[in-house]
C-alpha cells in the first residue's frame, strides 16, 4: 500500500533513497534508546535498519577518542516522528507498529509547533524539505533553538540543523541531508562558523544530489575538535563509513583544519577540499571504470510481422511442474541477525545481499539460476548463499525443460507493460511462447544481454558524473592537460 501511495503521489513526495537512509542510521547508531525524525515523511529513515556490521565508537573499557560519540548499532527501543502531513504521519505510525516497534508519531509543523518539546533523543535523523521559504522566520525570530545564530530567511535548512541539535542529548549524533549550496552560501556563513567553533559540526559528505551533515551535540565544557571531516562520496557511497570511523579514531587523512575554514569563507563544499594530488589518479581510475562498464545491446532481427507462436502462461507452467514459487515468511525482518538476506533493493540494483535475519522456520534459500522478482524488477541469481527477503517472489525452474533467463525476460516485459495506476496485475497470467529448450536459450541470452546493458547504463551514469567533475577540477587546477 505504501509503494502504491508513493507512486500515486510521486510529484508531491520526496523519499530518501534506501541506501542513503540505511547509511544515515548506521552512522549515528543510536545505542538502542530513542531516535527522532522531525520530518519523517512516510517513515523511511525510522524504518531503515541499523545493520550488525556497523560498530563505531570505543569498546567497553576503552577511553573515548576525541571524536567519540557513535554507539554500537542496535535497534532503537523508541521511535519518534513528526511530519506536516497527517497522512504521512499516519502511514509512518502504521509501518512502525507493523514492524513491532515502540513509536510515537505526530502530525504538525516541527518548526512552528514542535511535537516533542523538551524531548532529548539519543540520535536524530532528518531529510528536511529543501528551499522552503515559508518556514516561520517572522514568528520564530527569538526562538531559543537558535543558539548558533538566527537562520536567514532563505536558509531554512540551517533552522532544521539547529532544531535537530536541540532534540539530541549531549554527545548524541545528528545525521541530516542538506542541499549542496548550504555548505557555501554567504548567508549561512556565521552559523556554519559557530557550529564549527562549538564542535557541533563534525562532517560534511557529498552524496548524489545532496550533502550529508553529521553533527554532535557538545557536552558542557567539552573541548571542541581542531578539524572536520569533509569528503566527496558521490561516486563511492561505501567509502563513507570507513572514513567516518577513521575520523572518530583520530586517524583520518581527509580532514580540514577548522581554523583554515574560519579564516576563509567557511566554505565546506567537499569538491573544494578534495586532495588535489589525487585528482589525476582519480580521473584515470574513473575513466577506466567508465570504459570497462560499457555494454552492447543484443543483435536482434527486425521482423515485418510479429511471430504467431503457440503460447502458455506462467500459471500453466506452475501447474505442469516446470516452475515452483516461494516467498519469505510473512513476518520476516531483514534488519538483524547472522543470515544474509536478499532485499528488493539488491534485486533492483544487482548488488550482493545486504540484509540480515535470524534462523527461523520457513526461510527460502536461494540457489544459482533462481529467478527472483520484486514489484519493480526481475533478476536471475548467479550465486546462492542467501535467503529470500520480504516482498520478493522466487521462481525455481526445471532447468531440463525451461530456461531461467527466458522466464525472467518475459516476466520483466509483462511487468513493464503494467500502468502505474493498475492494481490488479496477476503475474500468473504472464504469457510466454511454447518453444524448445534450444529456442528458449536464444531468447534467454538476448534477455540476459538487455539486463547487462541496463546495469551498465546505471553504472556509467554514476561514473560519468564523477568523470566530468574530476575532469573539470583537473583541467582547472593544472593536474590534467589536453593531449597534444
Amino acid at each position: 500500500m505504501c509503494e502504491r501511495y508513493l507512486e500515486a503521489h510521486s510529484r508531491q513526495l520526496s523519499v530518501t533513497r534506501d541506501d542513503v537512509a540505511e547509511l544515515m542510521v548506521r552512522l549515528v547508531s543510536a545505542g538502542g534508546a530513542t531516535v527522532l525524525d522531525p520530518a519523517c515523511g512516510v517513515g523511511t529513515l525510522l524504518l531503515a535498519p541499523a545493520g550488525p556490521a556497523t560498530r563505531t565508537g570505543p569498546q567497553t573499557g576503552a577511553q573515548p577518542p576525541a571524536h567519540a560519540g557513535a554507539q554500537p548499532a542496535r535497534q532503537a527501543a523508541r521511535m519518534l516522528g513528526q511530519d506536516l502531513s497527517e497522512t504521512s504521519a499516519a502511514i509512518t505510525a502504521s509501518r512502525l507498529r507493523l514492524r513491532g516497534l515502540t513509536a510515537e508519531v505526530v502530525a504538525g509543523d516541527s518548526m512552528r509547533n514542535d511535537g516533542f518539546p523538551g524531548e532529548k533523543a539519543d540520535a536524530v535523523v532528518c531529510d528536511p524539505p529543501f528551499n522552503e521559504r515559508a518556514w516561520g522566520y517572522e514568528e520564530l525570530t527569538g526562538d531559543p533553538r537558535w543558539e548558533y545564530g538566527l537562520p536567514p530567511r532563505g536558509e531554512p535548512e540551517l533552522a532544521w540543523v539547529q532544531h535537530c541539535l536541540t532534540h539530541v542529548k549531549p554527545r548524541g549524533l545528528v545525521a541530516i541531508l542538506m542541499p549542496p549550496a548550504a555548505a557555501s552560501r554567504k548567508a549561512g556563513r556565521r552559523i556554519r562558523a559557530n557550529l564549527l567553533r562549538a564542535g557541533a559540526l563534525r562532517a560534511v559528505v557529498a552524496l548524489p544530489g545532496s550533502d550529508l551533515w553529521l553533527l554532535r551535540r557538545p557536552s558542557p565544557g567539552e573541548r571542541p575538535p581542531s578539524d572536520v571531516l569533509i569528503i566527496d562520496a558521490t561516486a563511492d557511497l561505501p567509502s563513507v563509513e570507513p572514513a567516518w570511523q577513521a575520523y572518530l579514531e583520530d586517524r583520518s587523512d581527509q580532514t580540514v583544519r577548522i581554523i583554515d575554514l574560519l579564516a576563509d569563507e567557511v566554505d565546506m563544499t567537499p569538491a573544494r577540499h578534495q586532495r588535489r594530488d589525487d585528482v589525476g589518479r582519480a580521473f584515470a581510475e574513473a575513466r577506466d571504470r567508465f570504459l570497462a562498464a560499457a555494454a552492447v545491446p543484443p543483435d536482434l532481427k527486425v521482423l515485418e510481422q510479429p511471430l504467431d507462436q503457440p503460447a502458455t502462461t506462467l500459471g500453466d507452467l506452475i501447474k505442469e511442474g516446470l516452475v515452483a514459487t516461494s516467498q519469505a515468511p510473512p513476518k520476516m525482518a531483514a534488519d538483524a541477525g547472522d543470515v544474509p538476506v536478499l532485499t528488493s533493493d539488491d534485486v533492483l540494483n544487482g548488488t550482493p545481499p545486504s540484509g540480515f535475519t535470524t534462523v527461523q522456520q520457513g526461510l527460502v534459500a536461494i540457489r544459482p539460476g533462481d529467478v527472483v522478482a520484486s514489484y519493480s524488477s526481475v533478476r536471475v541469481m548467479a550465486d546462492g548463499g542467501a535467503v529470500l527477503g520480504p516482498h520478493l517472489t522466487l521462481y525455481r525452474v526445471d532447468a531440463r525443460r525451461l530456461d531461467p533467463d527466458f522466464l525472467a525476460g518475459f516476466l520483466r516485459a509483462a511487468g513493464g507493460r503494467v500502468t502505474t495506476g493498475s492494481s490488479r496485475f496477476d503475474v500468473r497470467r504472464t504469457r510466454l511462447p511454447r518453444l524448445s529448450l534450444k529456442e528458449q536459450k536464444s531468447y534467454g541470452e538476448a534477455f540476459r544481454q538487455l539486463a547487462v546493458l541496463e546495469d551498465a547504463i546505471r553504472e556509467t551514469s554514476t561514473l560519468g558524473q564523477a568523470l566530468i567533475r574530476l575532469g573539470l577540477d583537473g583541467l582547472a587546477d593544472g593536474h590534467l592537460h589536453p593531449q597534444s
